[in-house]
Formats: C-alpha cells, sequence, structure tokens
C-alpha cells in the first residue's frame, strides 16, 4: 500500500504542500494560488506537470471544492454541514463510486471509504506539532484523487489554526 507525508509549506503566500513517498522521496507539489479568490490549488509531479487542480466554489452551501484534470471534473468534495462530534466529507465521482471521509471531532484521523468498505486513511497524530499527515492508501485506489481530499479536509478544518 503506497504511504504518503503530506506537509504544508509554512513560509509561502498561498496554501502550498509537498508530498514525499514512504522513502522520503518528493512525488508530488501542491501549489496554492496566492491573492485568488477562494483556495486555487495546481496539484503537480515533480517535473511540474499538471495532475488535478482544485478550486474553491464560492456561491455554495457549505465548504464545497472541484477537482478537475484534464479539463474535466474528476470530483467534487463538500463537507457535511450537519454532523455531530466528527466530521464528514461527500467526495462525489462519475458513477456510483463515491467516497466518503469521516474524522474524529479533533479533526486529528480520517478514514476514506467506499461502499462502505475503507480505501484510505489520513492521519496527523504522528506529526500533531506539525502541518504534516500521513496517507495511507489502499491497493488499486486514485492516490490522487485521496491526497487532493485530504488537502480538502485541511483546507476546511484546520484553515483557520494555520
Amino acid at each position: 500500500m503506497p504511504l504518503y507525508k503530506m506537509q504544508q509549506k509554512i513560509l509561502c503566500l498561498g496554501n502550498d504542500y509537498r508530498v514525499t513517498d514512504d522513502s522520503g522521496r518528493e512525488v508530488f507539489y501542491i501549489d496554492g494560488r496566492a491573492l485568488s479568490l477562494g483556495n486555487k490549488l495546481s496539484f503537480q509531479d515533480m517535473s511540474g506537470k499538471e495532475l488535478a487542480f482544485i478550486s474553491q466554489k464560492l456561491l455554495s452551501w457549505g465548504p464545497t471544492y472541484e477537482v478537475t484534470r484534464d479539463g474535466r471534473l474528476a470530483a467534487v468534495i463538500k463537507k457535511s454541514l450537519f454532523t455531530l462530534f466528527r466530521c464528514e466529507f461527500m467526495v462525489d465521482v462519475p458513477g456510483p463510486d463515491d467516497l466518503i471521509a469521516e474524522g474524529n471531532f479533533l479533526d486529528w484521523e480520517y478514514a476514506i471509504s467506499c461502499r462502505g468498505l475503507p480505501v484510505a486513511q489520513v492521519s496527523k497524530k504522528f506529526f500533531a506539532l506539525t502541518n504534516t499527515y500521513g496517507i495511507e492508501v489502499y491497493e488499486g485506489q486514485d492516490d490522487i484523487l485521496i491526497i487532493a481530499a485530504a488537502v480538502v479536509i485541511d483546507l476546511c478544518c484546520h484553515h483557520q489554526k494555520h
């Protein structure tokens, strides 16, 4: 199972993240656009090729983000508004395989599932003093979509804390 470490860069103008694999090698860079209306982030490989684009929908009921790939909508990630003591996000993808991300009330750990089966784990507990998350993506899942969802969750739940 691929294991990633996602770390938000502290000294930058936008919401930038770097993602390393379990050997510590940088594999993705997420470039947050500074001075944009709403959050906009370019998800890139290390050669600078854009693999996905994450943008916040401003006129929506509750925090909502769109993920596009190759100019096509790949997912809509929306925070559920009416949950007690936990966070929940819906990752609506084309077709029947929507994902649900659920976390504890402190927003430190998430399980991501599809049709009730786990597909990924996102955890900050081992990196509690930094803006860093461990992301374990189960075999056969879309790593980029899972990491994009983790970015959106961080922006929605922890943005005011950064």
